[in-house]
């Protein structure tokens, strides 16, 4: 069983959902607190021991290479300054030299697409996607759980959360057999079914292991959904020739690919903070009592 070193993050999507926040600004680099949202993303990754990132951007995405590069003026500012914490946070999040490689989606073809433009980089070796505008708060990572459970099943491993079943019409969803520890056996797919049609209630979340022959699914898939290449259709052929497992994880999921949803992962974040979050628990109340 091979070891997940590397990850795929597609963040090359336009964020029409949030308009206008993200006019000028990729909806990843949308402040979460006190970081953007791709940052907690890629914290999460760290956490699972992933080693190897390989953002797939657009057009207008350069704020994301950016960030995780070094700022030298700010640096040299702060120096001067004599404001030792802030430098080091900035020093403490530089990822080590070669980590990241970023290449471009030239055309907005999909998720499946996305994942597919990663292919020569991620290689002949399985590999984790995390979408980043879908954060998880959880302890440990989602992608930790999702490892423990690939170390023990191998294969290839889904997230999964539970849903209501007047929801079930709005995401993928998944059709399962018994449970084994923290994962089940995945027997079927089912894209934004009827709730009578639905094979249960636990949607696909936005992290997933996967084994590289993915890739030669993803190179021969036709347009499906919306004319573009999904990676649900790709899975499921894939699940003719391997095994596919599901994780429910732990945790608190927030799409921040809406406005509402982005709204909860603020707030969720700021509450959790352990130097502001008693703060901004009582700015909060205040604010609901005021008149």
């Amino acid at each position: 069983m091979k070891k997940i070193r590397k990850a795929v993050l597609p963040v090359a999507g336009f964020g029409t959902r949030v308009l206008p926040a993200t006019k000028s600004l990729p909806k990843e680099m949308l402040p979460v607190f006190d970081r953007p949202a791709v940052h907690w993303v890629v914290e999460e990754a760290l956490e699972a021991g992933i080693e190897h990132f390989v953002f797939v951007t657009g057009r207008n995405k350069n704020a994301i290479e950016d960030y995780f590069d070094r700022a030298y003026e700010l640096e040299e500012s702060l120096r001067r300054a004599g404001k030792t914490v802030q430098l080091k946070m900035l020093e403490d999040m530089l990822p080590e030299a070669g980590s990241k490689s970023f290449v471009r989606q030239q055309s907005p073809l999909g998720l499946g697409h996305a994942v597919w433009c990663a292919r020569d980089i991620i290689g002949y070796e399985p590999f984790a996607v995390l979408l980043p505008d879908v954060l998880i708060q959880s302890s440990p990572s989602c992608l930790t759980q999702m490892m423990a459970a690939y170390h023990e099943v191998g294969g290839n491993v889904i997230a999964v959360d539970p849903v209501r079943g007047d929801q079930v019409s709005d995401y993928g969803v998944i059709a399962h057999g018994p449970q084994m520890g923290k994962s089940m056996a995945v027997t079927g797919m089912i894209e934004k079914p009827a709730r009578d049609q639905a094979p249960s209630n636990l949607r696909i979340t936005g992290r997933y292991i996967l084994q590289p022959e993915i890739f030669h699914y993803l190179e021969t898939q036709p347009r499906g959904a919306g004319g573009e290449i999904q990676l649900t259709d790709a899975m499921l052929r894939l699940m003719g020739s391997q095994a596919f497992y599901a994780v429910e994880f732990e945790g608190q999921e927030f799409d921040c690919g809406t406005k509402l949803g982005y709204a909860q992962a603020f707030v969720g974040y700021a509450l959790k903070d352990l130097e502001w979050g008693q703060a901004v628990r009582t700015m909060m109340e205040q604010l609901l009592t005021r008149p």
